[in-house]
């Protein structure tokens, strides 16, 4: 699509896959935190099921998870960064799908999205997280990573691709209320400043919350 202007996320992330890719399939080997709360959530999810990684990107993580013994699919909206996650990473399994529609057939054992949740708008949040409650077995468990604050940011431009993308940071606060809200028990939140010319200049968030068999039978 090179030469038309993108108007969504799917086209955008089209438009941008190969520069992606080349910028980001390698970041976790800079960042250790990161490394060690994936290894926590392949502790807990490890031979129980299923497990999604949404906005799958290049499938970095979903080849991290994967190497660590999850029965993992990566998703990606944009059919273009599928084709890189699946030429990038042999033996993993991707598809292209959305976060917002997962398959009601298949119950999880876990949901992973990191960086994934910031195109979907606030007032979406809490049925998006309800979804994916009810797509978890009971126990299963959801980790999610995002940039604090409380600005959107629009980008018509990124490293030199047209695109057409909004970028929304959350207070975990308000991620913790709209897990809540949807029947997640939230276990954990951490915060952390940013690997220095590694990454964005922004503080993180993570969270990890749980599918308890009482939030899943309401």
């Amino acid at each position: 699509m090179t030469g038309d202007r993108p108007t969504d996320v799917r086209s955008s992330y089209d438009q941008l896959a190969k520069e992606y890719t080349a910028r980001i399939a390698g970041e976790l080997a800079h960042k250790p935190f990161d490394r060690e709360i994936l290894d926590r959530f392949a502790d807990l999810t490890r031979g129980a099921g299923a497990v999604l990684d949404l906005g799958c990107g290049p499938g970095h993580v979903t080849r991290y998870l994967a190497d660590r013994g999850l029965e993992i699919t990566g998703i990606d909206l944009s059919a273009r960064m599928v084709e890189e996650a699946r030429a990038l990473n042999p033996g993993v399994r991707f598809e292209q799908g959305s976060m917002l529609e997962l398959d009601p057939a298949v119950g999880l054992a876990g949901i992973v999205a990191f960086y994934a949740i910031i195109h979907i708008p606030r007032e979406r949040q809490a049925a998006m997280f309800r979804q994916w409650r009810d797509r978890l077995l009971p126990g299963g468990h959801v980790l999610v990573a995002f940039h604090i604050g409380g600005e959107d940011r629009h980008f018509d431009e990124l490293w030199g691709e047209p695109v057409a993308l909004d970028f929304l940071f959350f207070e975990p606060s308000d991620v913790e209320g709209w897990m809540t809200d949807a029947g997640l028990d939230v276990i954990e939140t951490l915060e952390r400043e940013p690997y220095p010319d590694v990454e964005a200049e922004t503080r993180r968030a993570y969270i990890l919350a749980r599918n308890s068999e009482s939030a899943r039978n309401r």
